[in-house]
């Protein structure tokens, strides 16, 4: 094209071309962006996702089918200066969901253990005509007092395993020994502690002593002796079925010096000198109080 129009289109025609270019330039790094982005969504995808926390439901422990209500008369003892022993009542019933389970009858074991305390077991021998100790055993803990109370003959309520598992006879109730055994026969010195306790009253094994009323309701008398130490005992009641222990009931018993005879024990502990002194005055005031009574009946 030629005419005066021509020299002035030139410029407006370059300037177009430029703007041209630039916006081809800068669309081809959107059109690469847009063109990637598929694969990388597919590689996204493709990447697997750690698995996050998993959280397990515990179900809640099943009530046992048979359950044990139990009581005690008195739980606690009080041993004064006319301490001659105590009775206690124990008594309860079975809580049932469902109806008497059929087979073998219901059993009831009650147990009451006196607090624990480490030993020593002695063997006397007879050497050049004198008995002295020769041999000793450490047994860790032993109860001070041990009684069963059963429904029927121990060993037809439970198996043995579920006696050892329960620690229910006399013999299973001695824990264990207190160090390094050096003795071949150890068992001896353990029946002996046995006979000995059980001798003097302070272990006993009561069968058929717990009565039981159409397998629901029960009660045991436990009678404790006038030897007893102070502390905290433990009184059990298991329910058996099967030979197996179904459920277990458990209650302390607190035993305590009251009054005078707290009175005394304490001063006997914290103030020997003064006890030894107050304890010989009162000899001497009862021998010449007993002299002065029997001159009085010789006269007469």
């Amino acid at each position: 094209m030629t005419g005066p129009d021509a020299p002035a289109r030139g410029p407006w025609r370059g300037a177009a071309r430029l703007a041209l270019v630039a916006a081809l330039a800068g669309a081809a790094p959107a059109m690469a962006q847009d063109g990637a982005s598929p694969a990388a969504g597919a590689q996204a995808a493709d990447t697997p996702v750690p698995p996050g926390p998993t959280r397990t439901t515990i179900p809640a422990p099943r009530p046992p089918a048979e359950e044990v209500v139990a009581g005690l008369s008195q739980d606690d003892v009080a041993i004064t200066t006319s301490f001659d022993g105590s009775q206690i009542l124990i008594y309860g019933a079975v809580k049932r969901q469902t109806p008497i389970p059929a087979g073998p009858g219901l059993g009831v074991i009650v147990t009451v253990e006196g607090p624990s305390q480490p030993v020593t077991v002695r063997r006397k021998e007879r050497r050049a005509g004198i008995w002295i100790n020769a041999e000793q055993l450490e047994i860790g803990a032993a109860p001070d007092f041990y009684v069963v109370a059963t429904s029927a003959p121990l060993d037809t309520l439970l198996t043995p395993e579920s006696d050892t598992q329960y620690r229910i006879s006399p013999a299973l109730a001695v824990r264990s020994f207190a160090g390094p055994v050096e003795i071949e026969d150890a068992t001896a010195f353990t029946e002996a502690l046995l006979r000995l306790r059980t001798e003097q009253g302070r272990y006993r094994v009561d069968e058929g002593t717990v009565r039981v009323v159409e397998e629901t309701l029960f009660r045991a008398d436990v009678t404790l002796p006038s030897n007893l130490i102070e502390g905290t005992y433990k009184a059990r009641i298991l329910l058996v079925r099967g030979g197996r222990v179904v459920d277990v009931h458990r209650a302390p018993i607190e035993v305590r010096k009251v009054g005078l005879e707290l009175w005394l024990y304490r001063l006997s502990l914290e103030q020997p000198f003064w006890y030894g002194l107050m304890s010989l005055a009162i000899a001497m005031v009862a021998g010449w109080a007993a002299s002065t009574a029997f001159r009085a009946l010789r006269r007469t």
